[in-house]
């Protein structure tokens, strides 16, 4: 349940790939800033006897990640949101995310670890916002409603995300995935565009 728990020895070894008794954590790509947060929580919790860090390219070593526990392998890994990782290995389903009894991150930074319904993270909690010119904005009053309105759930991101990650990145192909989710979210589409129409 919490990442501390990985400083008990005989947890730490049910995620031993290596054979030297300590947890194999897939990790950040070196120079990320990801990177730099785990390797401070190894130290802040207490974990380098039990638990090291797997490195490489991300997107090389995640593969044997997702096999491992394709193959219901105990594997403990790292990843974030969006992206296609958590439309294979879905939160609540095939994995659980670790909490940390309290937060520690580098340089005695703070900001918002806890994310609604699923605890205390550890990692700073990142928004998706749109973006857009202001003076667009004040002139477009019925779009900077709708921008307001409009969400879309991390799976359905993560979902497309993996369509990505499988090929499917033409724009074409990427305007399909678009209209495909306004279709299976037609009646939440139709009230914001009537909501955004009557913005002033």
């Amino acid at each position: 349940k919490y990442l501390e728990d990985l400083k008990d020895p005989e947890k730490a070894k049910l995620f031993d790939i290596d054979g030297n008794g300590k947890a194999d954590l897939y990790g950040c790509e070196p120079g990320w800033g990801c990177e730099r947060v785990i390797e401070h929580q190894l130290d802040a919790y207490g974990l380098r006897d039990t638990v090291e860090e797997k490195q490489g390219g991300y997107f090389a070593i995640i593969p044997d990640a997702i096999e491992r526990i394709k193959a219901g392998k105990p594997t403990l890994y790292y990843t974030w949101t969006p992206l296609w990782v958590s439309a294979i290995l879905r939160p609540g389903k095939e994995v659980v995310w670790l909490n940390v009894k309290n937060t520690s991150l580098p340089d005695a930074e703070t900001g918002n670890t806890v994310v609604e319904g699923l605890g205390n993270l550890g990692f700073a909690v990142n928004d998706q916002k749109i973006i857009a010119n202001t003076t667009w904005l004040k002139a477009n009053p019925k779009a900077k409603k709708f921008f307001e309105l409009v969400q879309i759930p991390i799976a359905d991101v993560n979902a497309e995300n993996q369509k990505v990650a499988n090929g499917e990145k033409s724009n074409e192909q990427i305007m399909k995935h678009a209209t495909d989710w306004i279709a299976a979210h037609h009646a939440d589409w139709e009230k914001w565009i009537a909501e955004a129409k009557a913005a002033k």
